[in-house]
């Protein structure tokens, strides 16, 4: 029950997950701050239809996370992380199997999932060759306030299943510490970053709440 190996161990520390914006240089802007502040896992997540944005700003991306060390993974779209040479794909519930996305992108592949608040999804994910499972919502989330709750036990319950676990939803520099401590290798957040007056420093301040070092 594993997906690539070689691979899973990188997924650790804070997860950035992209602000849809229209402007390409105002996201690369805020996305080096915050890789400054040592951010190494950064998804790109834009839900707005716009192929050629989406094609610009993932290859712009791509270059800022080569040149900082840090992983790039794509939301949802395969093919685009396919052809911005992405380090992977996040698959959420309607999203396409982890089989499929592994047969295209290839066995180095990161391959995420949501597993929300299910066990069994988690279980079917890990039997597909995910790399890493995703839960949450674990508190109230701006993003996607309609969000299914989930409880710390699962980060627990989880780790039988051998894979990088991601907390998601509403996690702050106030609440991400009882999660790491469960078992969460990497806390994905978005407001706690972005909505700072100072990007970097943000992410400074999460990245130390790890225990170990973020480096892929």
């Amino acid at each position: 029950m594993a997906g690539s190996s070689n691979q899973r161990h990188r997924v650790r520390g804070v997860y950035l997950l992209t602000r849809e914006m229209a402007d390409t240089a105002t996201l690369c802007t805020g996305v080096e701050a915050a890789l400054r502040g040592g951010v190494r896992l950064l998804q790109y997540r834009d839900k707005s239809g716009n192929a050629t944005r989406h094609r610009e700003q993932s290859r712009a991306l791509r270059d800022l996370t080569q040149r900082h060390g840090a992983l790039l993974i794509i939301n949802d779209d395969v093919a685009l992380a396919a052809d911005c040479g992405a380090d992977g794909v996040h698959l959420g519930e309607h999203d396409g199997a982890v089989a499929a996305a592994r047969a295209a992108l290839g066995t180095h592949a990161i391959i995420g999932t949501s597993c929300y608040d299910d066990l069994v999804r988690a279980e079917a994910a890990a039997r597909a060759g995910a790399d890493y499972l995703a839960f949450g919502a674990f508190f109230d989330s701006s993003t996607k306030p309609a969000a299914r709750r989930a409880d710390v036990t699962l980060l627990h319950q989880s780790e039988r299943f051998g894979l990088n676990r991601v907390a998601i939803g509403g996690v702050d520099a106030h609440n991400a510490g009882p999660l790491i401590v469960a078992g969460a290798d990497a806390i994905a957040v978005l407001g706690s970053i972005w909505d700072a007056p100072d990007i970097e420093a943000a992410a400074r301040v999460l990245t130390d709440l790890f225990p170990f070092p973020e480096s892929p």
